[in-house]
Formats: C-alpha cells, sequence, structure tokens
C-alpha cells in the first residue's frame, strides 16, 4: 500500500465512530501524536475561516429555500410512489434533514475550491496523518509500535476481509455474551457439582474443600471473571470429573465428529441434491411426489429409532457392519452417517424444490430456452444457480450444526464425540466444560455463518456487488 492509500483508508476508517475506536485501540501511538499535532494545527486552520465567510454569503441567498423546496418534492414523491401515509411534520422533519446535508455537502465543496485557489489547505486528522507518515523515521517507529493497526488497515482495502474482520470482532463479542449467558444458568442451577461428583455420601467438609479447590465457594463476580479470563487466554482449563485437560479433550474429540460430519453430509447431499432437482423439474411428477414422502419421512423418524433399526438388522441380524463406532475402522462410520444424512437430506431436498420452483418460470429462463441452451445447461446454471441462495443457508447450517456434535446418534453408536462429552457433563454440571463446550459450539456456528455470507458473494453477483459498497 502507497502513502496515500494509507491516508485515504484512515480518513475512511476515522469518519466512522466503531473503526475510529478500532484505530486508537490497535494504534495509541500512532493516533495520539497525530492527535496532538492535528489540535495544535486546528487552531491557525485558515480553511475553517474560508468556509465560515463562505456560509454567510450562501445563508444570505435563497440556497437554503431552494434546497428544502427540492426536499419536499423529493419525499413526497417518494411517499407517494411506495404509497407511504406520512404526515406533514414527518415530511417536513426528513426533507430538512436531506436539505441540511445538501447545503453543508455544497458549503464544503465550495471552501475546497476557494481554499485551493488561495493555497490554504483543511486540517484534517487524515491530512495530518498523511504529512507524517511521509517522514520516513516516524513511518518506521509507527508500523513497530502500531502494528495491529497497520493489519487493519491492510485488511479495510478490500471488502470481503473488511466484511470478515467485522463479523470477527463482532463473533468475538458474542462469544462472551454465550459465556455470560450460559454460566449465569449454571451459577443459579440448583444441581450442585461437588455432591454429584463426590456423591450423596460425602461429608460436608470434603464439599466445602471440593468448591474451595475449584473456586465455587468465591462470589460471582470473581467466578464470571475467571470464566472470561480463561475465554481471552484460552485456557479453558481442567473438567471437574476426571481433571482432564478441557482444550485437550476437545481436540481429541473434534476429528471423530469431523469425520462423522463429512461422511453424514456425502450422504446427504449424494441423496437431496438429485431428489431436489428432479423433482422441481418433474414437478407434480409420480417422482415428485414419492421424493417428496419420502423426504418427509425422513424428517418424521426420530434418529435414536433409525440407528437402532439399522444396528438390528445390519449389526445382529446380517452382522456385516460393527453395532459401535470403533477409530480407524472406517465401516462404523456406515450407520451413523445414514442416520444423520439421511435426516439431512429431507430438508436439502425439501429447500432445493421450493427454491428452484421459486426461479424456474422466470423470464430469464424463459429466454435462456428461447435462445436454443441446452435443457442441462438450462437447469444446472441458470435455474439451480440462482437458487443456490437458500440451498446454501440450509447445508451450511446443518453443517455447523453437525460439528457442534449430534449427541443423540452418538450415544446410540457409541460414538466418542464433542457432542456426547458436553451433553454428559451438563448433567453434573461440570461448569468449565459445559461453558467450553457451548463456546465451541458458538464459534462453530459463528464461522459457518461468515462462510456462508461470503459464499453468497461468489454466487450472487448483486450481493458481491453491495459488499464492495460495505
Amino acid at each position: 500500500m502507497s502513502i496515500k492509500r494509507f491516508k485515504d483508508t484512515f480518513q475512511r476508517m476515522y469518519r466512522n465512530s466503531v473503526y475510529r475506536i478500532w484505530l486508537w485501540v490497535l494504534g495509541f501511538f500512532t493516533v495520539l501524536v497525530t492527535f496532538i499535532k492535528y489540535k495544535s494545527l486546528k487552531g491557525k486552520d485558515q480553511f475553517a475561516a474560508i468556509k465560515a465567510d463562505l456560509r454567510k454569503e450562501l445563508e444570505a441567498t435563497d440556497l437554503q429555500d431552494q434546497l428544502l423546496h427540492d426536499a419536499l418534492l423529493q419525499v413526497r414523491k417518494k411517499n407517494e410512489y411506495f404509497q407511504k401515509n406520512a404526515s406533514e411534520a414527518d415530511i417536513e422533519k426528513e426533507a430538512k434533514a436531506i436539505a441540511s446535508k445538501n447545503f453543508e455537502q455544497i458549503l464544503h465543496d465550495k471552501a475546497n475550491v476557494a481554499a485551493e485557489m488561495q493555497g490554504v489547505r483543511e486540517v484534517t486528522m487524515a491530512q495530518v496523518y498523511g504529512d507524517l507518515i511521509e517522514n520516513k523515521l516516524f513511518l518506521l517507529v509507527s508500523v513497530v509500535l502500531s502494528f495491529p493497526m497497520y493489519i487493519v488497515m491492510v485488511l479495510f482495502q478490500n471488502p470481503i476481509s473488511k466484511y470478515a474482520t467485522d463479523r470477527i470482532v463482532m463473533m468475538i463479542f458474542v462469544l462472551f455474551g454465550v459465556t455470560w449467558l450460559v454460566f449465569t444458568i449454571l451459577y443459579i442451577s440448583p444441581m450442585d457439582p461437588a455432591l454429584n461428583i463426590l456423591g450423596q455420601t460425602a461429608t460436608q467438609e470434603q464439599v466445602d474443600q471440593f468448591n474451595r479447590v475449584y473456586g465455587l465457594d468465591q462470589p460471582y463476580l470473581t467466578q464470571l471473571f475467571k470464566a472470561f479470563r480463561n475465554l481471552i487466554t484460552l485456557d479453558l482449563g481442567n473438567s471437574y470429573q476426571g481433571n482432564e485437560n478441557i482444550i485437550l479433550a476437545l481436540s481429541n474429540k473434534f476429528p471423530i465428529t469431523l469425520q462423522v460430519t463429512f461422511w453424514s453430509m456425502f450422504v446427504s447431499l449424494g441423496i437431496a441434491l438429485p431428489a431436489g432437482i428432479i423433482s422441481a423439474i418433474k414437478q407434480y411428477s409420480s417422482f415428485d411426489y414419492i421424493a417428496m414422502f419420502i423426504a418427509l419421512l425422513g424428517l418424521s423418524i426420530p434418529n435414536f429409532w433409525l440407528g437402532l433399526m439399522l444396528i438390528l438388522y445390519f449389526a445382529i441380524n446380517l452382522k456385516v457392519l460393527p453395532a459401535t463406532f470403533q477409530v480407524g475402522n472406517w465401516l462404523t462410520l456406515i450407520m451413523p452417517a445414514i442416520v444423520l444424512g439421511t435426516g439431512m437430506s429431507a430438508s436439502v431436498a425439501r429447500m432445493t424444490r421450493s427454491s428452484m420452483l421459486e426461479v424456474k418460470n422466470a423470464d430469464y429462463i424463459l429466454t435462456a430456452r428461447a435462445k436454443g441452451l441446452p435443457e442441462n445447461k438450462v437447469v444446472m446454471k441458470h435455474i439451480l444457480g440462482n437458487a443456490l441462495i437458500p440451498i446454501v443457508t440450509t447445508i451450511g447450517g446443518q453443517f455447523g450444526g453437525m460439528l457442534g456434535g449430534s449427541s443423540v446418534t452418538e450415544k446410540v453408536f457409541n460414538i466418542n464425540g464433542i457432542g456426547s462429552y458436553i451433553v454428559e457433563k451438563q448433567y453434573i454440571p461440570d461448569i468449565p466444560v459445559v461453558l467450553a463446550g457451548v463456546v465451541y459450539i458458538s464459534f462453530i456456528i459463528s464461522i459457518m455463518n461468515l462462510v456462508i455470507d461470503i459464499l453468497y458473494a461468489v454466487i450472487d453477483p448483486r450481493i458481491k456487488s453491495r459488499m464492495k459498497n460495505y
């Protein structure tokens, strides 16, 4: 990035109140020096005097009245077009805001022209910052002391990275909010971790010692602060039961959950997409009725029942598949993948069908057929391509939920995954494990939502265009 781009980026970020806070936090030294010099120069700013004189001149004309008249016409036409019944007071209020904004813009443009003719330059934070970083020594010191700020400024240049960075920052606040909510619920819960772990025969001294060791005798705010500190440091501590490292436990169980999720999605998409596409193309055909009936049936069948039926038939009667999960044995993934995949395929198939039906008879589809395009190209590129947004949303949501663990299916097939691990610990309640599990699930779902939003821009050029203007 050139110095000019740094300057322009600084200016755009500083105008936004949220990004301004980012700049101050991430680049305190640079922004502080810039601010001090800006204040020292602002007192000698000739541009302000030029602007003040021009303001008096423009206020003496009928410019404001003309702008207000034009704004009133604009607002009334807008309300008429959208059939909005607004009161005269509301119309005048909106028109005055528009007129005032337009007046300030005209004033600023005229002041810039007058200042340029007089060789005067407006003193702004961005201008001062640009002058400072032209000094190579200051630029070097600034980069060293405010390195995080420059990383954010570089990310700000690309609309997708800017959008992703904003969402990640929002995700951090979400994780803290989830931590506070879950911790509070567990804190006021009547369940006693000490009694549940030590047993009902435990003495009061043993219970008190347990609470002292794990800090459960401390005030609410102290325990909450500890939970936030653990989240910031990524040190989630050890579980109450078994004293196992939570980060290590989750990392050991994640590959198992990922395997099950991957093969379940493979089964789901392999069934759902062809079924949904054919049902949409052959609407009201026998295949359509049968496929949607099976999809409805798939949504209605509980996972635990289907899992038990598969175990009874394939594991006990036929003896062709193992009944429970075994690490390293891919055959043990077949039945869990079928159970989870068929349930998910029902939702994806129905969404694929309904989304394609919405665009099937659109004008651009008729145009594509009229141009003589092959039917498979019309279906796959034009119909399915324009129907992908809700389909991707459904698939992404299901994938994120699966990575959070499917506790019921994991219990049926004895899969030592994340879902069963969290559910098992919440009955104690093992507070550190439950907190870590919920934060993990929130993180996974937030990341999946971010990926889905970025995929929207890849799929739909209109969304990509809006993202560029974000």
